[in-house]
């Protein structure tokens, strides 16, 4: 999956305006909510066309027993580093990552910030957050 550079047309209502939030690291990984994230896939056109590339970085065994709907992959956070040529963006692209309760996805988050991922975004809460609002999960999907 190749992705195009997204233009002020199509970026996502959740991509625009947000808060840098201090992650503890040197990298200006940005924080989402799950009701940010929500509405952005509830206003996509389609799962596919929703404008960034979601990804779960929790263990396969966690990703099978549900994942947020629109998820695009699953690489488990320890492996980001040597798989982030999986998720088919360029360094411009955006990037959603998640994991269970946001420590995983944070460190994912960093990771691709340092490999020169310039719009990467962590769900702040992660799958806790999305269960306790009661959104929905899918399928796992690899």
């Amino acid at each position: 999956m190749l992705l195009h550079r997204l233009t002020a047309v199509t970026l996502p209502a959740i991509l625009v305006g947000f808060v840098l939030a201090a992650t503890g690291s040197a990298s200006q990984v940005r924080q989402l909510t799950v009701q940010e994230v929500k509405a952005s896939l509830d206003k996509a056109p389609s799962l596919r066309e929703k404008g960034f590339v979601l990804v779960d970085v929790r263990t396969i065994e966690e990703h099978d027993r549900g994942a947020i709907p629109g998820t695009d992959l699953n690489i488990d956070y320890r492996e980001i580093g040597k798989r982030h040529r999986e998720l088919g963006a360029g360094l411009e692209d955006h990037i959603v990552v998640y994991c269970q309760s946001g420590k995983r996805s944070n460190i994912a988050a960093d990771t691709l910030s340092d490999l020169g991922y310039k719009n990467v975004y962590n769900i702040r809460g992660s799958m806790n957050a999305w269960l306790q609002a009661g959104y929905p999960v899918s399928g796992g999907r690899r």
